[in-house]
């Protein structure tokens, strides 16, 4: 994952992928999905408080423009601090709908918005920011990081069985393990 993105936008991401897939079902019904993103619009536009990130992204990610991909790649290195006004100018929608949903809940809970649109926008843009370096160079620097030399815990290929492991295969019960 991108050093980047904040953790728990990139689980709030993944968890709309999970809510969309789950919505629309197997085999997909566009129209149960249609009706229920256009309830929970409904909902937001009237000024009804559901103060759920995974929600209202998920009623706005199909309906929202990202006009400005970079600014918003900046915004999400913090979950808990940013600049929703930011954030909000570099997106416009493409629903009416949607707009007022947005507008109501920018103007009620601005840092919902905020976490919604970056939700929304990493959800949308995946492969931008997933991407695992897989090469050898970064698979030996990992694990010499997560080895000897980077934080004293010992290479698994290298540890002696401990005695419970031993213990059990001492056929004899006198706990000496495999020393006969």
């Amino acid at each position: 994952m991108n050093k980047n993105i904040h953790h728990e936008f990139a689980y709030q991401s993944r968890e709309l992928g999970i809510q969309i897939e789950d919505t629309l079902g197997e085999p997909p019904d566009l129209k149960n999905y249609a009706r229920v993103i256009a309830s929970l619009l409904g909902e937001y536009a009237k000024g009804t408080e559901i103060d759920d990130v995974n929600l209202l992204s998920f009623a706005l990610a199909d309906h929202l423009r990202f006009d400005d991909p970079a600014g918003l790649f900046a915004q999400c290195r913090q979950y808990d601090s940013g600049d929703a006004g930011q954030v909000i100018a570099m997106v416009s929608c493409t629903d009416a709908d949607a707009g007022k949903a947005l507008a109501a809940v920018a103007a009620s809970n601005p840092e919902l918005a905020r976490k919604a649109i970056i939700t929304a926008f990493l959800f949308k843009n995946t492969k931008r920011w997933t991407d695992a370096d897989n090469s050898l160079d970064a698979l030996q620097e990992e694990e010499e990081e997560n080895g000897k030399g980077g934080n004293g815990m010992e290479d698994e290929d290298h540890v002696a069985p401990g005695q419970d492991f031993v213990d059990l295969f001492d056929t004899r019960e006198d706990g000496n393990g495999g020393q006969h």
